[in-house]
């Protein structure tokens, strides 16, 4: 009988040896799963439009960050833009990057 717990005990002890600890990835098991119904966060263009006035002002590089949230649709006779929105329209780069400036500096801050 103690021959027999004692077998038991090796073979038991050398089972879980073998299995040792599962791999992970990032520090996590691979087999974990993402809780429903959450979507992955991704910023409002109000956000987006206040990031855009981190780059230095009257620069290339500020159009194309406005530009890339409010793809540009020249139109030669544009209204008054009404909302930001609405400054894709206009024709020309400077008048664009100045619309754009105005609506996003009077935006409130938001929270980061």
């Amino acid at each position: 009988m103690r021959r027999m717990l004692a077998l038991l005990l090796v073979l038991y002890s050398a089972a879980a040896i073998a299995q040792g600890t599962p791999p992970t990835v990032g520090g996590k098991p691979p087999t974990q799963m993402k809780p429903r119904g959450t979507a992955p966060k991704t910023q409002s263009p109000a956000a987006k439009l206040q990031a855009c006035l981190e780059i230095d002002d009257a620069t290339k590089g500020r159009l194309d960050c406005f530009d890339a949230i409010f793809p540009p649709k020249p139109n030669p006779k544009a209204p008054e833009a009404k909302a930001v929105a609405d400054c894709r329209f206009m024709k020309e780069e400077d008048e664009r990057l100045t619309c754009f400036n105005g609506f996003a500096e009077k935006m409130p801050k938001l929270p980061q």
